[in-house]
């Protein structure tokens, strides 16, 4: 089980009404970004958790579709938003229209989807000719960190040492109660799997923070953690 139904309360609270910081001030403007010059009219948001992007695209009048495995964060996401749509599944095994979408968002999702295959089977045929898929993962060498990421040694500056960057495993993650599994995967296993499916790149990112308390984003920027996609599905 990856922990997010238990985890789910403490989810929420993290979040708040605004998100945590990676979300706030380093990936929320390009996301959105991105999304504009698009233009979509209908999203699939694969991995919505309590819906905050959905409600962020719905504020733009983007028609979304939210879907999460967590019945406890779709929960929270039809209680915030009554009038969204939103459905409880895994990627992997979805059901939505096919070609019913002009972009699908994987906003931080991917790394909790064990399948990875399946999942981009489903969420390929879910995006129209022509149409988006936009990503926002942690970096694979964050998900290789060893233990703390951050190591201070007796003498010298801190360090981020990473381990078995090639290794694609599950791995346990837990912080300020979220008790959840995430999946580690080296860059390439994302990028030859899109390759696979004939998407062509667009756009490629590693953006920094920009905003928040000047000691995390400083702390932030020496070791991002995050990278921002866009592929498009051929006409």
């Amino acid at each position: 089980m990856s922990g997010w139904d238990a985890s789910a309360a403490a989810w929420i609270a993290i979040q708040g009404e605004t998100g945590d910081f990676g979300r706030v001030h380093v990936l929320d403007e390009p996301m959105l970004a991105l999304v504009d010059e698009r233009a979509p009219a209908r999203v699939l948001d694969v991995g919505c958790g309590e819906g905050r992007f959905c409600r962020m695209l719905a504020a733009r009048g983007i028609t979304t579709t939210g879907v999460d495995p967590a019945a406890a964060l779709i929960a929270q996401a039809k209680a915030l938003h009554p009038d969204g749509d939103y459905r409880g599944a895994p990627a992997e095994t979805m059901i939505v229209p096919a070609s019913g979408y002009d972009m699908a968002i994987c906003y931080l999702s991917l790394i909790d989807m064990p399948d990875l295959d399946a999942a981009f089977a489903r969420i390929v045929a879910a995006i129209r000719p022509g149409g988006h898929l936009l990503i926002a993962n942690l970096t694979a060498f964050n998900t290789a960190a060893v233990e703390l990421g951050w190591v201070k040694p007796l003498i010298g500056e801190p360090s981020f040492p990473i381990d078995h960057y090639l290794e694609e495993r599950p791995r346990r993650t837990a912080w300020q109660g979220v008790d959840i599994i995430n999946h580690h995967r080296p860059l390439k296993r994302y990028m030859q799997a899109l390759l696979g499916h004939g998407l062509l790149l667009t756009h490629f990112d590693e953006p920094p923070a920009t905003g928040g308390p000047a000691d995390k984003r400083d702390r932030y920027n020496r070791v991002p953690n995050f990278h921002i996609m866009a592929w498009r599905k051929p006409a």
